[in-house]
């Protein structure tokens, strides 16, 4: 206790001895500790990033404790602000269309990045093959509100989602991290890897407002060169769509239904044709 009492002296904290029978230690009364350099700009974007952004239960909380006592370090005039910018500013983490990330692992995997030590857990696949994996885990990514864990694996580096783990587990064997490896770096090359490598699809579609509207929500879509056709009702505009697949391109056609007409490719009017054609005998019996 006594060493502990000359640490924090020697650090600055103002704590006292009390010699006698009822002595003890003391702190200065109204003493807080301090943030130092600490600005209103660099204050108001801290808390913009709010423990109610993040979608684990746990981690928000314990967000929340440590946002606490930040704020409780502040000088009296800038914590007046802090609690202002809170009263002004709410942070929904749910989005309108539910995203089932099942965020229950995260904790252990977060412990195990911090302490760079090796992790084991069971992994399942988008294409549903499960099996165990063991890694030395390198870093954390949040893309969105989906989180990954970027780990290095006997067969190289891979990209992990944190929700489809199971059983994750921190083993009592440490690793050595890569020599100046980079995790946004490493990233931001892997990004650009798989989105050269994804199949992409490419359609011309008229479309109504309210359907351009709802379309670029999902696509990403521009202004096509093809002339609009002179029959087209008033308002109506030719985009380039581009679809992540066929499949995804025939889906979201047939979503928009009377709003959108296919120009090209020929495949995919053929297909929403013949869809219709089906859709409209199962109706007629």
């Amino acid at each position: 206790m006594h060493r502990d009492m000359e640490a924090l002296s020697a650090a600055g904290v103002p704590v006292t001895a009390l010699r006698g029978a009822q002595g003890g230690w003391q702190l200065e009364k109204g003493w807080r500790t301090q943030v130092p350099g600490l600005d209103a700009s660099e204050l108001r974007a801290l808390l913009m990033a709010q423990p109610r952004a993040l979608s684990e239960p746990r981690l928000a909380a314990a967000a929340e404790r440590a946002l606490g006592k930040l704020m409780a370090s502040l000088p009296g005039n800038m914590r007046e602000q802090a609690v202002a910018m809170r009263e002004r500013l709410h942070v929904d983490a749910n989005d309108w269309r539910p995203v089932s990330e099942d965020l229950s692992m995260l904790p252990a995997v977060q412990d195990a990045v911090a302490r760079d030590c090796r992790l084991s857990f069971d992994y399942t696949r988008a294409d549903g093959e499960r099996g165990p994996r063991v890694v030395d885990p390198l870093g954390l990514v949040v893309k969105g509100m989906t989180w990954y864990l970027v780990a290095r694996t006997p067969r190289g580096m891979r990209t992990y989602r944190v929700s489809r783990m199971r059983a994750v587990t921190p083993l009592a064997v440490s690793f050595q991290r890569p020599a100046r490896f980079d995790l946004a770096r490493h990233w931001k090359r892997s990004v650009s890897e798989l989105e050269a490598q994804r199949r992409r699809y490419d359609a011309t579609l008229l479309l109504s407002p309210q359907a351009s509207e709802s379309l670029i929500r999902w696509c990403v879509a521009t202004p096509a060169a093809t002339a609009v056709p002179k029959d087209a009702p008033v308002g109506w505009t030719a985009m380039r769509v581009d679809f992540e697949s066929e499949e995804q391109a025939l889906f979201l056609t047939l979503g928009l239904g009377a709003r959108v007409r296919v120009m090209a490719p020929a495949a995919l009017r053929d297909r929403v044709a013949a869809e219709l054609r089906v859709m409209s005998y199962a109706a007629h019996g």
